[in-house]
């Protein structure tokens, strides 16, 4: 039954500041000047981290000419393409972890209408969004990939199957593992609870530093 309350509550919480995003007045979460009905200014927008140097089209880590790097040609990942909008640095950064913490949902719709403008979501047949495992879930009490790719499900209008994969094995942080640690983390710790066969899927994940989850969560996908 705590386990329950744990869950309830600061999914109340999460629908409360919903409501309370559309009423406030917004400021922006960079300086905090009127913004709109934005969570970042036009000024601030300017000045963002966005990804514009060439990088590879496979893991999107910086390349010449676009050209996919040589730990890709190496070993290709399981997913076939990294699409970012920004280099996770600040403050691109600081909305991440205030929308993690509960605290950042009034930019969790701008931070999806550049993922939507990114993806394009024209050519896959649905989007998955990185699950979390339940544990995780009751302790935070939402799901901030979730979260994303549900905005983007809305505005490209394609099937949001949020419910098709799960997270089987609570793993522990990743953060200070090296890669070979961070890969051996999460090895089997998703399942398809259907098949996707012929699919072009679309995974929505807020934040991808080694890859290691998205490419086991890739691997556990195309085997099914």
């Amino acid at each position: 039954m705590s386990n329950r309350i744990k869950f309830i509550v600061p999914q109340f919480r999460k629908q409360a500041r919903d409501v309370l995003s559309l009423v406030w007045p917004r400021t922006c979460f960079v300086c905090d000047d009127r913004a709109g009905n934005d969570a970042v200014c036009a000024a601030c927008a300017a000045t963002l981290p966005y990804l514009l140097i060439a990088h590879c089209p496979v893991c999107a880590l910086p390349t010449p000419d676009n050209q996919v790097c040589g730990r890709c040609q190496i070993k290709s990942p399981h997913f076939d393409a990294t699409l970012a909008v920004f280099a996770y640095t600040s403050p691109v950064r600081e909305m991440l972890l205030a929308l993690k913490a509960g605290n950042g949902f009034h930019v969790r719709a701008w931070l999806a209408t550049f993922l939507s403008d990114r993806a394009g979501a024209n050519h896959v047949d649905c989007i998955v969004p990185m699950p979390l495992h339940d544990n995780r879930l009751a302790e935070r009490g939402f799901n901030q990939s979730l979260e994303l790719a549900g905005t983007l499900a809305k505005t490209s209008g394609k099937p949001l199957l949020k419910s098709a994969v799960l997270r089987e094995i609570d793993t522990p942080h990743q953060t200070g593992l090296r890669l070979k640690a961070r890969q051996r983390n999460v090895r089997g710790a998703f399942r398809c609870l259907r098949r996707f066969d012929g699919q072009h899927v679309l995974v929505v994940d807020d934040v991808m530093t080694s890859g290691s989850s998205l490419n086991e969560l890739a691997r556990t996908l195309k085997l099914a």
